[in-house]
């Protein structure tokens, strides 16, 4: 260090001086201009991506939001249309099952009646078949009974017995 401070010259050190501050003076004129406005505007362009980012950030929250809020309002809707064919299918299956009721109390009535009317037309023709029978058995038994003369003089007797006069 000792040498350095006996062979210190100012003249030199004048210059170094003088060319330090010309140098500094043409770095800031020509480079540092520059380049702190680069750095300016890379810091902008940076702000600027960063607020971007937060915005877009900020809309697609709100998006996630608005789709959440459509697929509530679409799912009520769907339930509420579910639920209503359910009413439509369960009135539409109990509008059948009354028609069905109805059509078989009519076919049941009907058939009833067809019975009824087979039944008393079946009663009537065995009516008038056992009468037909009893009127020839009858006529069969009088015509044996009247085929000679002494069973008719007997019954007439018998009849004329069994009537009494007042």
């Amino acid at each position: 260090m000792e040498k350095l401070i006996n062979d210190f010259s100012f003249g030199l050190f004048f210059w170094q001086t003088l060319i330090f501050l010309l140098l500094i003076f043409l770095l800031r004129k020509f480079a540092w201009k520059p380049i702190l406005t680069a750095v300016n505007e890379r810091e902008e362009g940076i702000k600027n991506a960063l607020l971007s980012a937060e915005n877009a950030k900020k809309e697609m929250q709100s998006l996630n939001s608005h789709n959440e809020k459509l697929l509530a309002e679409a799912r009520v809707e769907r339930d509420a249309i579910l639920k209503e064919a359910r009413e439509i299918k369960d009135k539409i299956i109990s509008e059948a099952k009354d028609d069905a009721q109805v059509q078989a109390g009519k076919l049941i009535e009907q058939a009833k009646a067809a019975i009824n009317s087979e039944k008393n037309a079946a009663m009537t023709e065995l009516k008038n078949q056992v009468s037909n029978l009893s009127i020839e058995i009858a006529e069969k038994v009088l015509r044996e009974e009247l085929s000679n003369k002494e069973s008719q003089t007997k019954l007439v007797e018998k009849m004329l017995g069994d009537v009494k006069l007042n």
